[in-house]
């Protein structure tokens, strides 16, 4: 028992070794002049084959310049509809309320990450308390199968008591220790949704606490969640060293502006992008993901298409959509394998299908209808 836990321990760990190891990838991969969101060289070529869990099914994509390579579609944090795998899972209607110590929810999560590392998804987003230590569990004694994007946001800056870069370190610590975490692949910090209400005063201080992390080797990479597109723009062109990755939402509506877009920040300074709510918070679906469901397989197309719609856009290096079962994991990785442009028919059923999603957007969504144009 004794040795298991020193082999696990072992596992769960990045040594210096592996460390140095990605960090002399990501030099290469700068000294080769990877400038450009979607450039390939034969750094690529040679170097794409040894990201995590890679398979050669599985298409990626470079995450700005962090220089590491990312599957084309990855996993989200949320599981906002495992209560239709698990009844009666969720202790209130907030799925976050979910028992993390249940048995079946941990065997869950962990087949659900088990489909992504033999599918080849190398990426999960966690941007709760609960989803980081969801995740950390379900990643132990594998942990460097996948990178795992980091955010502690119920002590990050949405409170006004954790705005300096003293408070957001120390949420960082906090978050690791809890999770048994020796590093985190990407601190991806949640700001307010609006995050221009930040002033920007606290906006320095939290790229200290981001610089300052990824000096001391806790965090591998940097960026920020929100929801503010001429914000996060200022952002990346204010702070282009420190802001390497950006998350932020991009569904079935949305569109490049054809002037001043959010993308020609994220390609002048190579910042990796990953889209949330590809789904329209599952408002694009006609069923209630339930096993056996009669709309299942319309909904499954639905989803093949919106991931292949989003991947259209060479600047978006993946969608990150919640997924409840290994279906859905199954059901994603078939879209990356489809024909990327939709033909006249599907894109007419795409349109339908998001124009009623839109109709029925519940209240607490109503802005995505702000992101129809980025």
């Amino acid at each position: 028992m004794e040795q298991e836990k020193q082999q696990a321990g072992k596992a769960d760990r990045l040594t210096r070794r592996q460390f140095m190891h990605d960090s002399a990838i990501t030099a290469a991969g700068l000294a080769a002049g990877l400038g450009a969101v979607g450039s390939q060289s034969i750094y690529a070529d040679e170097n794409i084959s040894k990201t995590r869990s890679y398979n050669p099914d599985m298409e990626y994509r470079r995450l700005g310049k962090t220089n590491i390579w990312i599957s084309a579609v990855c996993l989200g944090g949320h599981w906002k509809r495992v209560d239709k795998m698990l009844p009666g899972i969720f202790k209130t209607k907030a799925w976050l309320s979910v028992d993390l110590d249940d048995p079946e929810f941990k065997k869950n999560r962990r087949d659900v990450v088990t489909r992504c590392i033999e599918h080849g998804i190398n990426y999960i987003d966690a941007c709760t308390k609960e989803e980081v230590l969801a995740y950390a569990e379900a990643l132990k004694g594998r942990r460097d199968a996948m990178f795992l994007g980091f955010s502690w946001y119920q002590e990050e800056m949405r409170k006004e008591n954790y705005r300096t870069t003293k408070a957001l370190l120390g949420t960082l610590d906090k978050g690791m220790r809890e999770a048994k975490l020796d590093y985190v692949d990407l601190w991806r910090i949640t700001m307010y949704e609006q995050s221009g209400q930040h002033t920007s005063a606290e906006v320095d201080q939290m790229m200290g606490a981001l610089e300052e992390a990824r000096k001391q080797g806790k965090a591998r990479f940097t960026g920020l969640s929100s929801h503010d597109r001429p914000h996060i723009k200022w952002m990346i062109d204010t702070y282009p060293s420190v802001l390497q990755v950006v998350v932020t939402p991009y569904t079935t509506n949305s569109k490049v502006l054809p002037e001043d877009s959010l993308f020609d920040a994220i390609k002048k300074h190579d910042v990796g992008f990953f889209g949330i709510k590809p789904f329209a918070g599952t408002s694009l679906f006609k069923g209630d993901s339930s096993p056996g469901s009669p709309e299942a397989e319309e909904d499954d197309r639905l989803a093949r298409m919106a991931i292949r719609y989003i991947l259209c856009n060479p600047a978006i290096t993946a969608p990150i959509p919640g997924m409840i079962n290994t279906h859905q994991v199954d059901n994603v990785v078939k879209a990356v394998k489809e024909r990327r442009e939709l033909d006249a028919a599907e894109a007419e059923k795409l349109k339908k299908a998001t124009d009623e999603a839109w109709a029925r957007l519940p209240a607490h969504y109503q802005w995505l209808k702000d992101w129809e144009y980025v």
